[in-house]
């Protein structure tokens, strides 16, 4: 890596860091650019050179975010005894995630209203990828009922998903968070093939 892409890629992640810190305590419309690139010694033209806009910035650091999210909920998961019970503590440790003031504000609250469709981030489609890969090895493993891999994943990872915005939103999160995992255990369980044990 030569001295000039050292230094762009130092920039980008000062500016990444300044604004995930401006994002979180100020909210994506009352974040001033200004101030934040003058925080870490750049002009704005660094940023829009960087990330195009401020909108642009703010996918930065909700992929940034969202990545981190995923890689702790995998880390979580792989604690669990089985690959199932790692889906189900993947999925929990996710939605427990929107407890976290960074994450609700940055990723669940801004992130939509400017970003548009969670759903559609790359950060996402990354999680989808893992749990299709995590259904294909529960179904070929016959834990879980044979379902269509691409639907099993999609709703599995959509409703982490909207049970994590539903926290975020919610005037009461703290209330809210076991009653969302409760129901996402529940919903994730219909997919699971009885043992012989039930018959």
């Amino acid at each position: 890596m030569n001295q000039r892409t050292k230094t762009m890629a130092e920039n980008r992640a000062k500016i990444i860091s300044a604004a995930r810190k401006a994002f979180a305590e100020k909210g994506y419309t009352s974040a001033s650019m200004d101030e934040l690139t003058a925080e870490v010694g750049l002009t704005r033209g660094a940023l829009y050179h960087n990330f195009g806009d401020k909108r642009g910035l703010l996918a930065a650091v909700v992929e940034q975010i969202d990545t981190e999210m995923a890689l702790r909920a995998k880390e979580i998961g792989s604690q669990a005894e089985n690959v199932w019970e790692g889906l189900l503590a993947e999925g929990e440790a996710y939605i427990r995630m929107a407890l976290d003031p960074e994450v609700q504000r940055i990723v669940l609250l801004d992130g939509p209203a400017v970003l548009g469709d969670p759903s559609q981030w790359p950060s996402q489609s990354n999680c989808l990828e893992a749990t299709r890969q995590t259904v294909r090895e529960l179904v070929a493993q016959g834990v879980m009922k044979q379902v269509d891999t691409e639907a099993a994943a999609r709703l599995l990872n959509g409703s982490a998903l909207n049970a994590a915005l539903w926290i975020a939103a919610s005037s009461t999160p703290q209330e809210v968070t076991p009653k969302a995992i409760e129901a996402f255990r529940l919903l994730a369980s219909g997919l699971k093939r009885l043992s012989p044990d039930f018959f």
